[in-house]
């Protein structure tokens, strides 16, 4: 008897997809199943109206890493995208995490040892 495949994955996200894909790349048989009918697990996009639409949740992807960022973007396309969530506090929105600018538009401020003056002491260390 003959096996068929090297290996089964089972389940196509990061892992499985690029394990599977790296041993085709190495010559080996796969097979991979998945319970949904997309590749990506739960990274996968639909294209709504022209919108990217998350269906699984957000997904994020950040790496300083430039093999890994090589690697990856040799397989797929990536969005320009920046994120810049806010905070609405009083009716005024700041940025996060705080930066000078969310010091400036809170304080006026335009150094962090000025800002620094304006934060409360940290708490004590636990003992």
């Amino acid at each position: 008897m003959s096996k068929k495949y090297d290996y089964l994955i089972v389940g196509s996200g990061l892992f499985g997809a690029v394990f599977a894909f790296r041993a085709r790349q190495a010559g080996q048989k796969v097979m991979v199943i998945d319970k949904r009918p997309q590749l990506g697990g739960n990274i996968y996009s639909e294209n709504i109206a022209g919108v990217n639409v998350h269906k699984y949740g957000p997904h994020i992807f950040h790496t300083s890493n430039k093999k890994v960022w090589d690697f990856v973007t040799s397989l797929v396309e990536f969005n320009n995208f920046i994120n810049m969530p806010l905070a609405n506090y009083r009716g005024k929105l700041y940025n996060l995490p705080f930066n000078m600018n969310t010091f400036y538009a809170l304080w006026g401020v335009t150094t962090p040892p000025v800002a620094a003056k304006k934060l409360p002491p940290p708490p004590p260390p636990p003992t």
